[in-house]
């Protein structure tokens, strides 16, 4: 037999297979092993043919056994990690959902409290629940300010304890709870730990169970050691396929990154250990019908995820639909999709659909997951398998008994399956009265046929928190300038980083239909009176002073304060470590109130639609030095760079501190429009929270409680309505 090696570099980590036979027209990709190539439509079989024979079937599954055998033999692959009951719940971890902890859902700022139970719920009712949770609490914040992972992990509301009470409450509903691990942090305030060391250190001590690898193809095998070393082991995942396949002896889970064609591929990693839990993924999509028949054929798990980093991308009901009958079935035989007896692609006798085969190890039931691949119902004879006195059939999927023809040595099976529907057959000799009822769940929950569900992905209507006139004033109060009244194009794009110019990134303004990235909007600007300047410390004190202001969460507030006051000689520098709850406070002592984005922008443009607050051109010296250093040095007083004044007369409008203006919210997520940019500027990763210092760009600021959202890069100004 004739070896061919295939050895390449992809975006999804490094692979290496062999394969050895031309019969092997599977090409293998970093995660997925291809299907027989013979059972493609005839459009892209080149011999034109209906479907493999089974002696074509038989020797494709033969080849990719003999090179599962090889290949386990070649890299050392054990089974022994997964023999660890402290882990095994990875293996029955089917749906994983990812959860920005911003998730209004999750956290309710205004009675201070994580709402587990309320976020559970809204899983169950809509797709059926989960089984392991991925709180994530750093990207696309991160890089704001110089709080690394850890610090951010720390200003969760409520601190540790109330975190270790919110795990807690997950693992009471039976839910697993990781958190992920940002190895790319590195500009941002130097740990002075491993991450090895730090985080298997913090998740140990709130009671977390596993650690999901942000970018990394495959997590190293020290977080493994370090974790089992504080009695307290944690499941690895890793975001993308593993560099090696050694590495599967101690990731228990992978995300997959697949591709998805008319014939299912199998999964690379399950099939060399069975154990292996995938969570197939595409973030972006707003149809999930290819990767949830992928995962159902590869008894694989998904990863739900909706709230993609404060963008909305719900599941439409048709795929919520399908993923709680998938879920019901895969929770049920669990036991079965990790048989080391898999047989993928199993014969079938319809052309598009295709099965996977899950015999016991006793031999005494097996599970077919089924997906019909073509865009039209199939119905009547779709399996043939042998005779086997006394065992019964059922799909699972409608809940119902079959009733076999047996023809001497075969019986054949007859069934109905949706367009891109789905089966499952159970073959068994359990009795009838011990399968009755779930049997019952199935047959109640399949009533409705799929194709009843809408498949239509709609936006998250987004909504702007109110911002109420101030009493208006005939004359410019001290410390503010006249803005003019005047006819204005209000021109924005938003520059997170990921998301493209899908519908729903950014923001919705009031006079626009959904969210987009980019915005434009002829209007009319009432005068105003702006702050000349940021908000002074000095000024804040003032507020403090008169006050004695103490908010409910006061966590990270004038963080940099000592002793109730600023240091030494930053009176004149811009108030930071103010939440937009703090900014909004000082702005109603003061009379006034914070800025909606477009009359900041239009106080910095003027009326010639220029890109900085003094013109076209980036002048460096008008503008504070970037500090690219990982513990952030202090903002430069307001008054330093008079030369960046507006057409209006405003200043420090740009690099110094980024300044809160409007607030947008939807049913899940909560936003801050951030402008300015700021003189931070961590190095070493394109993931930090991207700078904005043209006027026509914006920071879109994920808001969750005062605790998180308080940074040491924003602070604010102030506005005052005119008669």
């Amino acid at each position: 037999m004739k070896f061919r090696a295939l050895i390449g570099l992809s975006l999804l980590g490094f692979w290496s297979a062999s394969a050895h036979s031309q019969d092997v027209a599977a090409k293998i990709w970093p995660q997925q092993i291809s299907g027989p190539a013979c059972n493609t439509p005839p459009a892209w079989n080149e011999d034109r043919r209906y479907a493999c024979s089974e002696a074509e079937r038989a020797a494709w599954l033969a080849d990719i056994r003999h090179w599962r055998d090889e290949r386990r033999a070649r890299t050392g692959l054990s089974s022994a990690e997964y023999s660890r009951p402290e882990l095994a719940w990875t293996q029955s971890s089917f749906v994983q959902t990812q959860t920005m902890v911003h998730d209004r859902f999750f956290y309710d700022p205004v009675s201070r409290t994580y709402t587990v139970e309320k976020y559970l719920a809204d899983l169950k009712s809509r797709y059926g629940g989960v089984d392991s949770v991925l709180l994530w609490h750093t990207y696309p914040n991160l890089g704001v300010d110089s709080r690394n992972a850890y610090d951010l992990f720390n200003d969760l509301p409520g601190g540790r304890e109330a975190v270790k009470e919110m795990i807690a409450d997950f693992h009471k509903a039976g839910v697993k709870v990781l958190f992920p691990v940002m190895v790319w942090d590195r500009g941002t305030r130097d740990q002075g730990a491993p991450d090895t060391e730090a985080l298997t250190r913090d998740l140990a001590a709130v009671g977390a169970d596993g650690i999901n690898g942000d970018t990394l193809d495959g997590l190293p095998y020290a977080f493994r050691k370090a974790s089992d070393a504080l009695g307290h082991p944690l499941a690895l995942e890793p975001e993308i396929g593993l560099g090696s396949d050694e590495m599967i002896n101690y990731n228990h889970m992978t995300w997959g990154y697949w591709r998805f064609d008319f014939v299912p591929s199998v999964s690379r990693y399950k099939w060399l250990e069975p154990r292996h839990m995938v969570h197939v993924n595409d973030r972006w999509a707003h149809t999930h019908g290819d990767l949830l028949q992928s995962a159902f054929f590869n008894g694989t798990g998904y990863e739900s995820w909706e709230n993609v980093w404060g963008i909305w991308n719900q599941l439409p009901d048709r795929d919520a639909e399908a993923l709680r009958r998938i879920s019901l079935i895969e929770r049920q035989y669990g036991r079965l999709l990790v048989s080391r007896d898999w047989e993928p692609h199993a014969p079938m006798e319809t052309f598009g659909v295709f099965a996977s085969k899950w015999p016991s190890d006793t031999g005494t039931e097996t599970l077919w997951t089924i997906v019909n691949r073509n865009a039209y119902a199939v119905s009547g004879r779709q399996m043939v398998v042998p005779t086997k006195p006394g065992m019964r059939y059922y799909n699972l999927w409608t809940g119902d008994a079959l009733t076999p023809r047996t023809d001497g040595k075969q019986t054949v099976l007859t069934f109905d399956m949706e367009p891109k529907g789905y089966a499952a057959i159970l073959e068994t000799a359990q009795p009838d009265d011990e399968l009755a009822p779930f049997l019952s769940i199935m047959k109640t929950a399949s009533v409705r046929p799929l194709a009843s569900y809408s498949d239509q992905w709609v936006t998250a209507t987004q909504s702007l928190v109110e911002i109420p006139k101030t009493a208006p004033v005939k004359t410019a109060p001290t410390g503010m300038v006249l803005i003019p009244a005047g006819d204005y194009t209000f021109k924005v794009g938003g520059i997170m980083i990921e998301g493209v110019n899908d519908e729903g990134v950014d923001v919705q303004y009031p006079w626009e239909a959904s969210a987009r990235r980019y915005h434009t909007q002829d209007m009319r600007i009432d005068a105003f009176y702006m702050d000349r300047y940021p908000v002074s410390n000095a000024q804040f004190k003032q507020f403090m002073d008169a006050t004695h202001y103490t908010p409910a969460d006061a966590h990270n507030l004038l963080k940099d304060w000592v002793n109730g006051t600023y240091p030494s000689g930053w009176a004149n520098k811009p108030v930071t470590w103010v939440s937009i709850e703090d900014a909004r406070a000082y702005a109603a002592w003061a009379g006034k109130r914070l800025p909606h984005e477009w009359e900041w922008q239009y106080a910095g443009q003027g009326q010639d639609d220029r890109t900085y607050p003094w013109g076209n051109d980036w002048i460096a010296g008008h503008v504070p030095t970037p500090d690219t250093g990982r513990d952030m040095a202090a903002a430069a007083d307001v008054t330093a760079h008079p030369a960046g004044e507006s057409p209006f007369g405003v200043r420090d409008m740009v690099g110094n501190v980024w300044q809160w203006t409007d607030e947008y919210r939807d049913t899940h997520t909560r936003a801050a429009i951030v402008k300015g940019g700021s003189h931070y500027k961590p190095q070493g990763s394109r993931w930090y929270f991207p700078q904005a210092y043209k006027l026509t760009e914006h920071g879109k600021y994920l808001l969750m409680a005062p605790s998180i959202d308080r940074s040491g890069a924003i602070g604010f100004r102030c506005v005052k309505d005119k008669i």
